[in-house]
């Protein structure tokens, strides 16, 4: 499936995750319970505390096959002599945490909370941890926190632990060169958002150090927070984002101005962040931030713009209007950020794209787009028939017609409804979108997504997403898509080349790091599609098909058992059937990968036939594998789009069948 719809495909959750090797010893000293969302702290708990001979138990890692996950997590519990928490929101909201945390009290077991936020504590881990020693990461940092939990871990368990590990010792080797961290611009906001979420990595190398401080942040930049819905029902947080995006829409097209795009300032919303922390992440100088309340018909938009340095108000205005007059208020907030940061206009007008006059098409409008981006298909439906309700409205409201479009293109990877209807409702969508307003750069963007995705016509794509930047250069969806053409092509350098563009203009956009794994895991740099892959876990953990594609870089590095561990964390069933049969296989574990794959052909066959095939591929069985290729190219599969160049094809790539499949995609042998 592409990208919109992957994204959060099969959002199911795994209480606790794992990873790397487990120190010498048999008996674990240290459980560590943690939320899912919480891996990456998880992990970074237990490199510390096991390069310092602190044993831990961590699952899934160590869940034995064949075992029950709970009677796994009981046992684990009552052999260990003590329970590090990794306190959280997340952590606050998990019924297995809640259950680890009692059980652990209930034998006795000394517990560390090392706490990551500020979320307050339900009344049950309140009752549980009133004994318990704290470590608070957000005063501390994290090295300084990891280095106290270790000492403090030896004092209780009457260990001898250095006081100050991070200070003495080289960077920790994580198994799979994990530790090796993304290079070029990601480099740079791997450290912000770590920063942004209490979590301080600390550099892993002295060119990552050089990078970060090498960031220059101009004067003449801004990032636009989610507006919060101060509605007395809480009912109008669509409404509030939509404003939120208009303005980004809005600001974006200043050429002097530089305006994270929308997926990077979302990303903070609901996080416990700072203004500091949030501006440091996207390298910007200014924020602006607001408030919306709506009671009826009338409004009360709130906004300020604040200097981050030194949290001055640069300027706040309230407004009283009526709904009716929502365009007029973005266009004045607008305009007064652009005087404020004393951005020259000279050559350059504030424009937005062609709103609808009427509220109600503009109100469904806003709906669709809230809901849309959660990535599942029942999500995408909902926003479809939002959407047709807007246009309903108003025929002539040439966004929602983009829009649809692109949901239409997108949810079309879910393989349940027919490509001769999508194609022809995704066409006439973007088509209507472009002849009302040919400006429009949505429309561009949408005609060339169903293009690639749809009609797998990349010779037309191609021109319309490059109308798109001619439109509007800073679009990162319009490059995003460039490289998934160039991949499709097997031009990846380009590709990488195209997706540094998108990262520098939406940093915090999990897909633009997954497509910069496409490309570098095609060109044999395994170590920079991992870390491409582990970026888009960090800001998506319950992303579809991520996990998966990591396991993959894991398997030809030749990692089986650590491919194994992501196969079983990844949220897509479909995904996760087939990427256990790899691992199983790789693992000579071959009744439980046929057990998998027989699961995967029986109920995913229409949506994961190219994957099917990999697994024949990787067992040399070449008759099996093109079976199934030309099944996957009969559904229409997208996973075919990234054919070329994948690793895991081996020896099929030299068959005659291969090329005659290339030569049926229109792709050059």
């Amino acid at each position: 499936m592409g990208d919109d719809t992957a994204q959060a495909a099969g959002a199911s959750k795994m209480a606790e995750g794992g990873g790397g090797e487990r120190a010498s010893g048999s008996t674990p000293t240290v459980f560590i319970s943690y939320a899912s969302q919480d891996a990456a702290v998880a992990k970074s708990i237990v490199e510390n505390l096991e390069h310092h001979g602190l044993r831990c138990w961590l699952a899934p890692r160590d869940v034995k096959p064949g075992t029950l996950y709970a009677d796994a997590i009981v046992g684990a519990i009552n052999e260990a002599r003590a329970l590090v928490l990794v306190l959280s929101a997340n952590a606050v909201t998990s019924s297995h945490v809640s259950r680890e945390v009692e059980r652990a009290a209930s034998k006795r077991r000394p517990m560390i909370a090392f706490r990551i936020d500020a979320a307050p504590l339900s009344r049950a881990l309140e009752y549980f941890l009133g004994e318990s020693q704290w470590i608070d990461v957000r005063a501390l940092g994290m090295p300084a926190a990891l280095a106290k939990l270790a000492e403090t871990l030896g004092q209780v368990l009457g260990q001898t632990v250095a006081a100050d590990p991070v200070a003495t010792a080289k960077p920790l080797k994580r198994t799979g060169e994990r530790a090796k961290l993304f290079v070029g611009a990601s480099v740079v906001i791997s450290v912000g958002v770590a920063v942004a979420l209490g979590v301080h990595f600390w550099s892993q190398s002295h060119n990552a150090a050089q990078s970060a401080a090498a960031v220059a942040i101009t004067e003449k930049s801004v990032a636009v927070l989610p507006f919060v819905d101060m509605s007395e029902k809480k009912d109008q947080e669509y409404f509030s984002d939509g404003l939120s995006e208009e303005l980004i829409d809005m600001l974006t097209k200043v050429p002097e101005l530089r305006v994270p795009a929308r997926t990077s300032s979302f990303y903070f919303k609901g996080k416990q962040a700072t203004i500091a922390d949030i501006a440091k992440a996207l390298a910007v100088a200014h924020v602006l931030e607001g408030s919306v309340r709506k009671s009826g018909n009338t409004l009360r938009i709130t906004a300020q713009l604040i200097r981050v340095d030194n949290g001055y108000h640069v300027w706040s205005e309230t407004y009283d209007r009526k709904f009716d007059d929502i365009f007029k208020i973005q266009d004045d907030i607008a305009r007064s950020v652009v005087a404020a940061l004393r951005v020259s206009l000279l050559e350059a007008h504030l424009s937005r794209t062609t709103p609808s006059a009427n509220s109600e098409a503009y109100t469904l409008y806003l709906q669709a787009q809230s809901i849309m981006s959660r990535g599942t298909h029942a999500d995408s439906q909902k926003a479809i028939e939002y959407l047709h309700q807007s246009l309903e409205f108003d025929p002539s409201f040439a966004p929602a017609w983009a829009v649809l479009a692109a949901v239409l293109a997108s949810d079309f990877g879910w393989g349940i409804s027919p490509i001769d209807e999508v194609s022809a409702k995704a066409h006439a969508a973007a088509s209507r979108a472009i002849k009302l307003d040919p400006t429009l750069p949505l429309g561009h963007v949408a005609m060339g997504r169903t293009l690639y995705l749809v009609d797998w016509n990349w010779d037309a794509a191609e021109p319309e997403l490059k109308q798109a930047l001619a439109l509007e250069p800073r679009s990162a969806d319009a490059y995003r898509f460039l490289a998934y053409i160039a991949i499709t092509r097997a031009r990846f350098d380009e590709a990488i080349g195209l997706l540094k563009r998108a990262i520098a203009l939406d940093p915090l956009h999990p897909w633009n790091y997954v497509v910069t794994g496409f490309a570098t895991y095609r060109l044999g740099r395994l170590a920079d599609a991992e870390a491409a892959y582990q970026k888009a876990l960090d800001l998506a953990p319950t992303g579809g098909k991520i996990h998966c594609l990591l396991g993959s870089v894991l398997l030809v590095r030749g990692h089986p058992s650590e491919a194994l561990d992501e196969m079983k964390r990844e949220t897509d069933e479909g995904y996760r059937r087939v990427g256990l049969a790899l691992a199983l296989d790789a693992l000579g574990q071959t009744n439980k990968a046929n057990a998998e794959l027989e699961i995967a052909e029986q109920q995913f066959g229409r949506q994961k036939g190219y994957w099917i095939a990999l697994v024949y591929a990787s067992r040399r069985d070449a008759e099996q594998a093109f079976r199934w290729l030309d099944s996957a190219l009969h559904e229409h599969d997208s996973d075919l789009l990234w054919m070329r160049g994948d690793p895991l094809l081996g020896a099929l790539a030299t068959d005659p069948r291969y090329k005659a499949l290339l030569r049926k995609m229109n792709l050059p042998e």
